[in-house]
């Protein structure tokens, strides 16, 4: 099965499917901001406005928490992931770590 087949859902519920549930299920990222960035940072500070780089950052690890708990779910023998959820937290002042987690299920 292609992981990219699974879906992620944030609803309960996937109109027209039943399923039975498998269990609860997780991806999780760590990535730190390079100098660069910190840099960049560090400017927009003074002046205001949104912090590109660090946009990205968190963009790029919601990608791949997701990827990482379909990867998970396949693993599983699921066939979707419902009720999905992030969370996200910063682990020092250059890592920020986020998660994607749900509850693995296998359609009827």
């Amino acid at each position: 099965m292609d992981e990219n087949k699974i879906l992620v859902s944030t609803t309960e519920n996937i109109p027209g499917r039943d399923y039975e549930i498998i269990g609860e299920v997780f991806g999780l990222t760590t990535q730190s901001k390079n100098v660069v960035r910190n840099i960049g940072a560090s400017f927009k500070n003074i002046v205001g406005g949104e912090i590109k780089a660090y946009t990205e950052l968190l963009t790029e690890a919601r990608d791949i928490a997701i990827s990482r708990l379909r990867e998970n779910a396949e693993k599983m023998g699921a066939d979707a992931v419902v009720m999905m959820r992030f969370d996200s937290d910063s682990i020092s002042q250059d890592m920020e770590t986020v998660a994607a987690y749900g509850t693995a299920v296998k359609f009827k």
